[in-house]
């Protein structure tokens, strides 16, 4: 059974994945969550980024703001 700290982590690896995919810098997601009127602040993307915890709603709000239409869970 996976923990809960383990799907934290699978979260936060998704979307580490996914901004360094797209090339887009933690100071580049904080202008980019603002042009899609999220409030944010870098360090608070590090944290939350670092310890992987944050809501399916920020997940999906990041993955808009730098443009991720669709993306995979696995390799299945």
């Amino acid at each position: 059974m996976i923990q809960k700290t383990d799907w934290e982590a699978r979260a936060a690896n998704l979307l580490k994945s996914e901004l360094k995919r797209k090339g887009v810098t933690y100071s580049a997601l904080v202008e980019r969550l603002a042009d899609i009127g999220v409030s944010e602040k870098e360090v608070n993307v590090r944290n939350k980024l670092s310890r992987g915890k944050f809501s399916a709603a920020y997940l999906i709000q990041c993955l808009e703001a730098i443009e991720v239409k669709t993306f995979r869970l696995g390799d299945n």
